[in-house]
Order: C-alpha cells, then structure tokens, then sequence
C-alpha cells in the first residue's frame, strides 16, 4: 500500500483533486470530516469540547455549532491548542484504523489522506508522497468568499494563520496547480495517479 498526503489551503482545490483521485480509484480519507465526526454527540471530542469551551458552542439540538467553535479559538493560538489536543489524536487514530483496512482489502493500493495542515503539523513525514493543490492567494480569497460566506477580511485573517502555498511547494512531491479550469486540474489528477501507480510497492 502506498500512503500519500493531499494538501493545500483554505478554498485551494485540495478537494476537488481528493476526489478526482478516489475517481480514478485511491482511497480517499478526508481529516477534515473525521475532524467534524469526533465533534458529532458520539465521538471523542465532544465531551472535551463541553467542557473546555461550554454550553454557548451547542446548538438548541446538543450538536455543536462549527462556526461558534470556530469564534472561541479564532487568534487565540492557546485555546486552538486545547482544540487541536482533543480532535487530532482522535483523527489520527480513524485515520490509521481506516487506512489498515483498505490496506487489508487492497494491498497494492493507494491511501490518499486530505488534510490542511499536514505540513504545519509535521504529519506530512509519515506519507511517502505529498500532493500539494496550488492556487494563486487571490483565488484562494474569491473562493472562500463564495463558497463560506466568509467577508475578504474574514479569509485574510484565515489565511494570514496558514503557510502561505508558495511556501507549501518545496515540501511536495506533486504540484497540481487549480489555477485553470476544472479539466486541467483533473487532467493534472490523472498525471499524478499515472506517476503514484508507478512507485514499486
């Protein structure tokens, strides 16, 4: 099995290759969602969650409300910390347990974990191949507004807390630049999977 981190930025395109690749036949483990699961009323951080940062995150259902979460830890570097401490090993260990079984069932096969912040984290160091989709800052910024709701000065914020991409390109192995049209980036996707399906396993 050949295990390969997917990477980028706020609104960079990293999903749309992620999925371009489970097209073509990887097998895709999106962190983000584990992330999301482990936050749900049944996963592992939600008691922490409850306890950290209060009752004010929840919604009238007990779920906890994402954007509100968000605002507790938003430029206060401790206490997204103490977020990332409760959701990341949790995410660790699905991703692994995940990754097993597609191993199992699929020797040959590739593993592709999308995640934001494999490299800031240092996780990039247990793939074998890193990806990297790459965006110009200015569409990073379009994106996010469009797709978020976010203001400009919400995703500059966001950005400013994140590796700049540019700086993202010397950890890579493979670029895929979404800069262009959708085709381009899943004609690049192709390319890229064509090259991993080469590696000797």
């Amino acid at each position: 099995m050949l295990l390969v981190g997917l990477t980028g930025g706020l609104a960079s395109g990293k999903s749309l290759v992620g999925q371009a690749l489970a097209d073509l036949g990887c097998h895709l483990i999106q962190a983000d969602e584990l992330g999301h699961e482990t936050l749900l009323p049944a996963g592992e951080a939600y008691a922490g969650a409850l306890r950290e940062f209060g009752p004010g995150i929840l919604d009238p259902d007990g779920t906890i409300n994402r954007r509100r979460l968000a605002a507790e830890v938003f430029e206060k570097p401790d206490r997204l910390a103490v977020l990332n401490g409760l959701v990341h090993p949790a995410v660790l260990r699905r991703e692994k347990q995940l990754a097993a079984g597609f191993a199992a069932r699929d020797p040959n096969g590739i593993v592709v974990v999308e995640a934001a912040i494999l490299i800031e984290t240092g996780s990039y160091k247990r793939f074998q191949r890193l990806i990297l989709a790459f965006c110009r800052p200015e569409q990073q910024i379009e994106r996010a507004m469009h797709r978020d709701g976010f203001s400009r000065e919400e995703v500059l914020a966001r950005l400013a807390r994140q590796m700049p991409l540019e700086e993202k390109r010397k950890y890579a192995d493979y670029v895929i630049d979404t800069s262009g049209l959708k085709e381009d980036t899943l004609r690049q996707a192709q390319e890229t999977y064509t090259s991993l399906r080469s590696i000797p396993q």
